[in-house]
């Protein structure tokens, strides 16, 4: 049975006549021992405060644990998102280079081709306009030797 500091201060020890205790020293250990009681429930009581408010914190700092780790969480998803969207933005400016860069290649391939087309027409236009000029000096050198032969 727990004795509180009350049941202590009510608890009786009959002196007996003969061989009996000393009721001063009875009293004086009672009082010792219900002051020693007092001040081992309030201490008590003063650790079961320190506990709820240190259980109080704990629980405050585990929620606030798990708002940080939520916040990591949510910063390495938008972090990996962010990259995600980069990488992606970062291919289709390439992909988008590459395609105006074949474009490029293929306006300047076109553009040889018809100034190599161009230039082999005018080759032609220039062997005919030859051949045609030889001809008709030749012909010319003709009439004018026949004349002159004659």
């Amino acid at each position: 049975m727990n004795y509180t500091s009350t049941d202590l201060s009510r608890l009786a020890i009959r002196g007996v006549l003969f061989d009996g205790y000393n009721k001063k020293q009875v009293d004086s250990l009672l009082a010792k021992i219900i002051e020693d009681y007092n001040e081992m429930n309030n201490n008590i009581h003063e650790l079961k405060c320190q506990i709820s408010t240190l259980n109080e914190t704990v629980q405050h700092y585990r929620v606030l644990e798990e708002s940080l780790q939520h916040s990591i969480l949510v910063a390495q998803h938008t972090a990996e998102q962010i990259k995600a969207n980069a990488c992606d933005k970062a291919k289709n400016i390439i992909d988008e280079a590459e395609l105006k860069a074949q474009k490029i290649i293929d306006e300047a391939t076109n553009e040889a081709r018809n100034i190599q087309t161009k230039y082999e027409q005018l080759k032609n236009e220039v062997f005919t306009f030859k051949t045609k000029s030889e001809a008709l000096l030749q012909a010319q050198i003709d009439v004018l030797k026949q004349l002159f032969s004659e």
